[in-house]
This record gives structure tokens, sequence and C-alpha cells, in this order.
């Protein structure tokens, strides 16, 4: 009954929500009719193979998404979502984020780093009885660990065979559970990033906004070991053979055009109740906003008179300025649509119709009531955990305290560990180790934390620690300077074999070590547990309740002839639309496409408007038709979010026609309520790309092995 219930909420009214939504796979077949037309030319049921083409060609970067581009493993997606691997191999003197990387062979790419990875899809499996069955009737914290232990039996099971990596996804907060299985490729390797002038062309100045003209691309390469397996990064490895890949499109696209995105977006909230919406819309995007853009202040100011920290720490501040531009971006969103009201008006509909339905509605109701309960809660001890969050986490000690962490879960079997710390982890705490010296300085860290202890020391009496109480020993800024100048000053532990080391040691040895920075992170490990174990019983019980209240939800939609879909959660979706502009407001009309005429017309040799002077020169020397045939960026009317960055762009015919690399500033907040006349996804055009490759940034091999017309 629960699944043909979904079945009849998935299938209505899709031609009304066409634009609307971040389909999964199994919808598919639901949506073949307005997926045909709005323009797709191959057959729908060719999009559900996950494996064959083109869907086959997609890939998840854990964060990002990418996709195959020739036979030899080569893997394209945007500047930005390459933009820790390009920092991590970057130094004062030798700056790729600056100049741009470009490996003339196989034996030039460089490691992404130790915990890059690119996850190729095998399978999902629908385990939704098995999760169910292991939650029971239970709640709160008892019902998140019997959810957790069927989740680590899963995916142990799912990962017994090597080389693959297991997530285990909830759909509708729990109505569904999908299992999916991908190849876990190890070794990453640059293969090419233009300079950040092109790559990153408008910088901070133009994130979010149209019109843009952002070059936003790199490569990566897959390798895998001799046998074809996935493995550790080593010298014999070789380029892997995807099964699929995309080809370059060779018709113009023009705007009206049909195209389509897979994708790995990230998280959306359309479902979430009015009070979590006021939880973010009036404290974490105002407030935990400012506290981003006083950080990247105190990182920018350090780093102009310190080239070094400035390119140890470029990775964190651009994803800082990201969140805090969106952030900002949102709630201008939400005051021009009046989103409050709006998701008032959703909620106190739902509640009316449940009220009207007499005894069927009192489940639905009951849950409501139960969500809105669990929301106070958590804004109760908001800032508390916030801050001290944020002290734990912070560089060094966070390695600190994870190390610590590994220890106290070493110690059980496997199957009983937290999640985040079992056998399968392993390689990714050591990676965590091992890019921390390309990414922290010790006088850096040092302000950061003092940022936040200035923090803690604003909480109430009852939401203090002691732990931090203890070892500030005071409640000034001289006690904040003096705990950490004595706790850095007297730490042995910066150094990465001595933290590689720390990997083997057992609970005792590790509570035992004389290192002031690790006592430090073993006094904050109970709070710490405290305050995850306090979260995991919100979740336990936003569980059993949440799928009951979405239900009513989708029943309610349906009695208003509204389609559903799921909310993102990093999970594979397809999102598909047309090539189009949009008006912003009264008397403006935004075009679909930017030119390099546009580009130009920005240049003003400063950072971030310092576009390459042999790419003006070659601008300036076309003819007006040469650069009508190379558009630069292109908006079109699809719903995507964080995630999606470096999903393929693919026309009618599954071919390549560029990279999404972002969202216009009006439609950000369609996070939370979707606003179908603003909503555009941004994307460089593939022919910009091919351009940059051929005339201003040369990476002919690369051309060649896309199959690319120069």
């Amino acid at each position: 009954m629960r699944l043909a219930v979904l079945a009849v909420a998935l299938s209505l009214s899709f031609a009304a929500q066409a634009k609307e939504g971040m389909w999964v796979p199994q919808q598919l077949p639901e949506i073949a009719g307005p997926l045909k037309q709005a323009g797709l030319e191959l057959p729908p049921e060719q999009l559900a193979n996950l494996t064959g083409d083109p869907m086959g060609a997609v890939v998840a970067l854990g964060g990002c998404t990418a996709s195959f581009v020739s036979p030899e493993g080569l893997v394209v997606t945007n500047h930005h979502c390459a933009y820790g691997a390009i920092q991590l191999n970057s130094t004062a003197e030798r700056n790729l984020i600056k100049d741009g990387f470009n490996a003339a062979t196989l034996a030039d790419e460089v490691s992404a780093g130790p915990n890059a990875r690119v996850y190729v899809m095998d399978r999902i499996t629908d385990v939704t009885d098995k999760m169910q069955a292991a939650a029971g009737s239970t709640a709160g914290l008892a019902r998140q660990q019997a959810l957790e232990a069927a989740q680590k039996a899963l995916i142990a099971e799912c990962e017994s065979e090597a080389g693959y990596r297991c997530t285990l996804y909830s759909f509708f907060s729990g109505q569904t559970w999908r299992l999916f299985r991908q190849i876990e490729i190890k070794d990453v390797r640059l293969v090419y990033a233009p300079p950040g002038s092109i790559g990153n062309y408008g910088g901070e100045v133009d994130n979010w906004m149209w019109p843009r003209h952002t070059g936003d691309f790199s490569f990566y390469r897959a390798y895998v070991g001799k046998d074809g397996k996935p493995a550790a990064y080593s010298q014999d490895n070789v380029p892997f053979k995807p099964a699929q890949y995309l080809r370059l499109a060779t018709d113009a696209l023009e705007a009206g055009d049909f195209v389509m995105v897979a994708g790995y977006p990230g998280t959306t909230n359309r479902y979430a109740l009015f009070d979590e919406f006021q939880a973010v819309s009036t404290w974490q995007y105002p407030v935990v906003g400012q506290h981003l853009k006083n950080l990247v202040a105190l990182v920018e100011a350090a780093g102009k008179d310190d080239a070094e920290l400035a390119v140890k720490y470029a990775a964190t501040i651009r994803g800082w300025q990201n969140a805090m531009k969106n952030w900002d971006g949102q709630l201008e969103g939400f005051a021009r649509i009046d989103a409050s009201a709006t998701k008032r008006a959703e909620e106190d509909a739902v509640l009316a119709w449940l009220r009207a339905q007499g005894k069927q509605g009192e489940a639905g109701l009951s849950a409501h009531a139960r969500l809105v309960e669990l929301a106070a809660e958590a804004r109760a001890t908001r800032e508390r955990d916030l801050v001290v969050g944020q002290i734990a986490g912070t560089g060094l000690l966070g390695n600190l305290r994870m190390l610590h962490r590994l220890a106290i879960e070493s110690a059980k079997p496997d199957a009983e560990r937290a999640p985040g710390y079992q056998q399968r982890d392993l390689p990714g705490i050591q990676g965590a180790i091992q890019q921390l010296d390309r990414r922290y300085d010790p006088k850096m860290e040092k302000q950061l934390l003092a940022y936040w202890l200035r923090e803690y020391l604003k909480l109430p009496a009852n939401q203090r620690v002691a732990a931090i109480d203890a070892w500030l020993g005071g409640n000034d800024e001289a006690a904040i300077t003096r705990a950490l100048d004595a706790t850095y000053a007297g730490t042995t532990l910066a150094g990465t074999d001595a933290r590689l080391a720390l990997m083997t040691a057992s609970q005792a040895d590790v509570e035992a070590h004389a290192d002031p920075l690790l006592k430090l992170a073993v006094s904050l490990a109970p709070v710490l547990k405290e305050i995850e174990d306090a979260g995991k019983a919100r979740s336990g019980d936003q569980n059993l309740h949440r799928p009951v209240y979405l239900a009513a939800v989708q029943s309610y939609k349906r009695s208003q002839g509204q389609g559903v879909y799921p909310d993102a959660n990093l999970s594979l979706r397809i999102t598909y639309g047309n090539v189009m502009g949009y008006s912003p407001k009264d008397g403006v009309a935004y075009t679909p496409f930017t030119s390099l005429d546009g580009l130009a017309a920005k240049a003003t040799g400063v950072e971030p408007f310092d576009a390459p002077k042999n790419q003006l020169d070659a601008i300036a020397a076309m003819s007006a038709q040469q650069k009508a045939a190379i558009p630069v960026n292109f908006l079109s009317d699809l719903d995507i979010t964080g995630g999606n960055s470096g999903s393929p762009v693919l026309n009618g015919k599954g071919e390549l026609v560029g990279l999404a690399f972002d969202g216009n500033w009006e439609s950000v907040s369609s996070n939370w309520v979707f606003d179908p006349a603003m909503t555009r996804m941004i994307s460089v055009d593939h022919r910009y790309m091919v351009w940059i490759m051929d005339k201003v940034f040369p990476a002919p091999n690369l051309l060649k092995e896309m199959g690319a017309t120069r």
C-alpha cells in the first residue's frame, strides 16, 4: 500500500510541474511525457539505464558531480570543484590557483589528494523493508541506533566485494530507503585547470550573478591498478577505462533548446516545517553568515602579508565565501517572495485539511506537533552547539579530536563502531591527517580559535562547558591568549608523521599523552558525545514522525492535483528544461547567452576581472561571426542546487553542451520555496571550454582525446 500511494503521488501533474523537481531515476517512467514534450530525443527509458549511455558516464566526486569524456578515464568537472586539489598542489612559489595547471603527458598529471575520489554508479537496491523492520516502533536515540546498526550491516554486505563504496539514502525522511553501490576510484589526478583569471573570472563579485563570463571547468583523470580494479595512488596505476563516456555536441545550442542534467544535488528543504524555516531565515543565515564574514576578514588580513598562509587557506576561504553569499541571496529571495508567509500558509493549509479528515487526520497532526517540539529543542542549544563544534573542529585541534575518537572506536568490533570510524573510513581519516599540512598555519589557527572562544564566553552560564572553562582559567581576552599561546607552544603533534602514528594508538595511550593540545581534545570528548547523542535522539524521533507528516503532505498535494518529488539528499537526480533567459525586475530582460565581447568589456586588469592578455588579444583579433559562434555561459530553467556543480549539461541527444556551475541570485531561495519565474541554472558552454583549450591555455592533447573540433 505504501509503494502504491507513493507511485500515485509521483505520477500526478508532472506536466504542470515539469521545470520543478530533482527527479530520482525511478521516476523517469512517470515523467517520460514531459521529457519528450520539452525536447528529449532519446528514448526516456534509456535514461533509466544508470550504467548505459549517457547516464553511465556521470560520476560523483563527493560534494560535486563530474563525467567521463574519453575512453581513457578523463573526467571533466568545475574549476571550483577541483579547487581543493589545485590548492593542495600549490605553494606561494608555484601557485596553480593563479597560474593554472596543464599536464602535457600522463606522467605530468599530479595527485588530486589522498581523499580525492571518483564514484562510478554500479547499482541501486531498494532496502526499505529491511530498514523499517530494524527500526520497528522504537523512538529517540534507540531508534537512531537501530537504524545505524542496520545501515552498517547493509553497507558491510554491499562492500564485501573490494573496490566498491556503498551509501544508504533515505527519501521522504524514511518512507523509502535505497542502497547505492558505486565503484570507488581512489587514484584521482589533476590534469588541467585554467588560470584563476579564467576559471574564477569575476570571483565573488560575479558569484550567483548574471550576466556571467566564468570558465569554470577543469579536468581530472581516474586511475586504477593494472588489473583494472581500484587501487590507492601508485605510479604503476593505469587510466581507468569507463564503460561510457560523453561526446561533445556538434550542433550549436540555441535559445529554447532542451537541456538536462544528471548529478548529485546536495540538500533542499522544500518540505521543511515553518518553524525549521524560521530557524534558518532568522538565525543560521543572518547570524552564522555574519560569523563566516568575520572569519573571512581574519584570514584575508593575515594573508596580505603572508603569501604561503593565503595559499593554505584559499580553499577554506572560498567555501566560506560561497556559503555566506548564497545565504545572503536566500535571505533577499525570502524577502522578495515573502517566503515566510508562503511557508506558513502552506503548512496551515495542510493542517486545516488534516483537521477536516477527522480521525484519519489525527496521526498527521500528532506527528506535526512532535516535529515542532523537536525543532524547539534544537533551537534551545544551537549557539552552544555551534561554538563548541567550531572550536573542536578547527584545524589541528580537529585532527586530534578525530584521532581520539578513532582510538575509542577502534577498540570495538567494526560493526559496533560509530559511522565514520569503521575500517572502511580509515583511508579518509589518513587522508585528512596528510592534507592538514597544506591547510594549516598555527598563527592562523590561534586567531580562528580566539574568535570562537570570544563567542564561547558570551554563552549563558548553563551552557558553558567545564572542560573549556578549566582550560581557559578565566573569562577575558587575556585568558584566551594565555591558553592558546601555552597550548600551541607546547604541542608536538603539528607534524604529519606524529599524528599518523596516533592512528594505531589505544585509547589509554592517547589519553595518557602529555601533549597539551591533545589533552584539550580529550577533555572535549564528553560534551561532544553529549551533543552528538542529543542530535541522534532528535533524528530518531524525526525518523519516526516525519514520514507520517510527509505522507499527510503528499495526500494533501494529491488532493490539490499536485505532484511530489523527494528533497535532494546527495543521491543521483535528473532535472531538465530549456535554454532561456529571465526578467529579474520590471524593465529588465536577461538573454540566455553571454559573449566574448561581454567578457572583454568586464576586464579591468585587476582581480577578479583580470582576464589574461593573450585571451583579450585573441578576442580582439576575431571577427563578429567568429565570436558569435563561441558563447561563454548560458542560462536554462533547470532546478538544481549545491552538489550539482560540475554536472554535465546534455542536449536532447545526450551529448555534452556544457557544465552546470551555479544558480542565479534570484533563485537561491528555491532550496526552500521554489520560484519558477526566477529559477535559472548557469552553465559554462562547451564551445568556450574548447576555445580556451585551443587558443588561450592550450591543451591540444586533451582536445584530441575528447574528439573536439578546434
